[in-house]
């Protein structure tokens, strides 16, 4: 379980896989057997046999004396060792980024923003110009790694099962398996969600928040950390805006009181309007 937003479970399982790749099923059999004495108590447990032999003896008095000591408990302190062994991890992909001259990109959005379709336009549209590798982050399934693979593009899925965000370790497993070539693009798409991945740095070169005019333009101010993090932000769908109740400069002038620094690009992957100068930025920081 995450310490730092209690997402995912002890018993959680992530999976890294590369499309058409069978995974591989790990059986793992724990024969555990315990005896516990306690006075006159015999506990016998046989695990995963859920065969239970209890024999006590109840013919002794019992005499306990309490004494409660209040137990001090900092959620603070948790947080830092979660985010400081992630940013220790992180120097360490950002070290393995550096050696093989990888431009890293970490996508980030709310679910349905248009995060993988823009992804795929821009994949499509300069595949032929640079190189490319993709690391799909989703709770679930492998369809946009599928998606991507389609296109031919190196593609590697993690699936986070019940965790909200992609971690460093994470990243590190996967780009080991995925190997992308040297002075290439890595592209990073995390998990749908806009509260936990701002915290968690991935390595990358530059983060990249999507929004779509279909969500409305107070988001920067209801996921202020999102913003604050990210050095792009990427207004997707505005072929709707004529149908839609949005502002453009609204939603400009809010992420900017979050992230003055942020630089702005309003596309729609749907018609390929504004896809231009997102390439062009792309091809000037790949160089």
């Amino acid at each position: 379980m995450c310490g730092t937003c209690g997402c995912g479970s002890p018993d959680g399982h992530i999976s890294i896989q590369k499309p058409g790749v069978v995974p591989h099923d790990h059986q793992h059999h724990h024969d555990h057997d315990h005896s516990h004495s306690h006075g006159e108590h015999t506990h016998e447990h046989s695990h995963h046999d859920h065969g239970h032999s209890h024999t006590h003896d109840h013919s002794h008095d019992h005499t306990h004396g309490h004494t409660h000591v209040p137990v001090k408990k900092t959620v603070i302190e948790v947080q830092q060792n979660i985010l400081q062994h992630n940013d220790l991890m992180a120097a360490r992909n950002r070290g393995y980024f550096e050696a093989k001259n990888l431009f890293v990109m970490n996508l980030v959005s709310s679910p349905g923003s248009g995060k993988t379709s823009i992804l795929e336009k821009t994949l499509k549209d300069l595949k032929k110009e640079i190189s490319f590798a993709v690391i799909e982050g989703d709770q679930q399934t492998m369809q946009d790694a599928n998606r991507i693979d389609a296109l031919d593009i190196p593609v590697i899925q993690i699936n986070t099962g019940k965790g909200c965000h992609l971690e460093s370790d994470m990243v590190y497993d996967a780009v080991k398996q995925l190997d992308p070539k040297a002075d290439s693009i890595l592209m990073i798409e995390n998990v749908g969600n806009l509260v936990c991945p701002s915290m968690f740095d991935l390595g990358e070169s530059k983060r990249v928040v999507i929004i779509s005019t279909t969500e409305g333009e107070d988001k920067p101010l209801k996921y202020p950390d999102m913003f604050h993090s990210s050095d792009i932000c990427i207004i997707n769908k505005i072929d709707l805006l004529p149908y839609l109740d949005f502002d453009l400069e609204k939603l400009r002038s809010y992420a900017l009181q979050i992230n003055p620094k942020l630089l702005f690009f309003e596309v729609s992957a749907t018609t390929g309007e504004g896809m231009d100068k997102w390439y062009s930025w792309l091809k000037k920081e790949k160089k």
